[in-house]
């Protein structure tokens, strides 16, 4: 903001992404305190966050901490259906009307009523003693805490839900985020903790020499692009082997998944680094979305002029 501001220009709002996946926070309240000081709006996004200031042991929530808009994915950790989200506003530098316009105009006409009736079953679980409501799944994440140890990532995930059937949130390559709720029992933890037991007991000796070389967790720094992903949508496509798409420009968007943020997007030019990611990903059972091959024999590239 001090930099825009050292250009003569001013920001609009400032996006903040709190909790993460992995539930790192931000420091909301100083954050927000330095936006309304210059008249700016704070939007957080705490997808992951709709649990918080509930319980003495969880962090304030956005609107405790003085956000102006907060979304907030109430399925995740409540008791909502899933899609179901609240969108919560406060304080009055928001324009509350325009806000309920552009709403108005997004919005379909015809509502899911069993989600709307689920998010409103999800506020009246919490509107009565929510310290109790909560103590369980707080006692049962501390408990899951103390044993897991660092596990492999996507080849632990798939073991886990074929032998145990138990579903991670989020899966990188040297960790799995599991998330607990409200409907989280002793039953699905001690099965967690069983499967991650068999793990060690079946997996822990493996060398040092077989773990993973890539650094696959590393964010991308060096992105290149050579067209604006509409421009690349529309242009010529051929398709060509992986290894021979370096130095190409993407034609297709490629997402592994999880955790589901794009490696590339039409336009982006195709990298070494880009391509080892990839492949190795994939050679570790992650899914590749909106690729045209998902086995990533291929890639679809655009068409030199």
């Amino acid at each position: 903001m001090e930099e825009l501001e050292m250009e003569g220009k001013k920001a609009a709002a400032v996006f903040i992404t709190s909790p993460t996946y992995h539930g790192i926070c931000s420091n909301l309240s100083k954050i927000s305190e330095l936006c309304h000081s210059r008249k700016i709006p704070l939007i957080v996004d705490e997808a992951h966050g709709a649990h918080f200031g509930f319980h003495s042991k969880l962090p304030k929530s956005a609107l405790q901490q003085g956000a102006d808009l907060v979304v907030q994915s109430t399925h995740k950790v409540l008791c909502s259906l899933t899609q179901s989200s609240m969108l919560h506003m406060s304080g009055n530098i928001v324009d509350k009307e325009k806000i309920c316009r552009c709403l108005r105009t997004l919005q379909t006409t015809s509502p899911s009523f069993l989600l709307l009736a689920s998010l409103d079953a999800a506020r009246a679980q919490l509107s009565e003693n929510p310290d109790i409501a909560f103590n369980q799944a707080i006692a049962l994440a501390d408990e899951a805490k103390c044993v897991l140890k660092q596990i492999p990532g996507y080849e632990a995930d798939e073991i886990l839900y074929k032998d145990e059937e138990v579903i991670g949130e989020l899966v990188g390559n040297t960790c799995i985020t599991y998330v607990l709720n409200l409907g989280t029992c002793r039953e699905h933890v001690e099965r967690l903790l069983l499967g991650i037991k068999r793990l060690a007991e079946t997996y822990g000796s493996i060398e040092q020499a077989e773990k993973k070389v890539v650094n696959v967790d590393a964010p991308f720094d060096d992105i290149m692009m050579s067209l604006i992903p509409r421009d690349a949508f529309f242009a010529g496509k051929r398709k060509v082997a992986i290894r021979e798409s370096i130095g190409e420009v993407a034609g297709e968007l490629i997402c592994p998944y999880p955790p589901g943020v794009p490696v590339l997007i039409p336009g982006e030019v195709i990298t070494e680094k880009i391509v080892d990611y990839l492949l190795h990903v994939r050679s570790k059972g992650a899914e590749i979305n909106g690729a045209s091959d998902s086995s990533l024999s291929s890639i679809v590239v655009c068409r030199k002029l």
